[in-house]
């Protein structure tokens, strides 16, 4: 089912996720209309705040990319298409290399795109859904969209992370939503 993807200016955005205590049929069911409604949104991630469910899960398919040229599961190489989609409960990071800038989006800040500055790899510790709990590095896309969805899970945005110079060249555009 395609939920609604709540905007900027909804209180759950700012809300730091309660941990997701049990994965049942119920948080199945949540995943795969997330990754439903991610896809008709043309997202490459969604985290359970975007759908006003403040819960410690995200969801992420990057296949496509092209950008991710490090990654690795529990300490061993691994290919991009044997994980995606791919699904974060209590997700927990830790960061290495140097900071780069990339464009970012968000599906709850529609029509705002912006330059931000993130580790180039993040190390992200996680359960997935058949209740294993992984080990993953990445950089490129991947690890940029895990990092973009962590930080909803904890009450942060994009354009929470934007220089000050960034900020001013979308202010119009986010006033939109301060009147919505």
């Amino acid at each position: 089912m395609i939920l609604d993807i709540v905007q900027l200016g909804h209180p759950v955005l700012r809300q730091k996720c309660d941990r997701v205590e049990t994965i049942d049929e119920a948080c199945e069911t949540l995943v795969a209309d997330m990754l439903e409604t991610m896809y008709d949104a043309h997202g490459v991630g969604l985290a359970a705040p975007q759908i006003a469910v403040a819960k410690q899960l995200a969801v992420i398919d990057v296949q496509e990319d092209d950008s991710t040229t490090y990654l690795k599961v529990d300490g061993k190489d691994a290919k991009l298409a044997d994980l995606m989609p791919l699904v974060l409960i209590n997700p927990t990071l830790t960061f290495a290399g140097e900071k780069e800038r990339d464009t970012e989006g968000c599906l709850s800040i529609t029509g705002v795109r912006a330059s931000v500055k993130r580790p180039a790899i993040v190390i992200a510790t996680f359960t997935l859904l058949d209740g294993s709990t992984i080990e993953l590095e990445a950089n490129g896309l991947l690890g940029r969209a895990i990092q973009h969805e962590v930080d909803h899970l904890n009450g942060i945005l994009f354009i929470d992370r934007l220089s000050s110079v960034a900020k001013l060249k979308v202010k119009r555009q986010l006033a939109k939503f301060e009147n919505s």
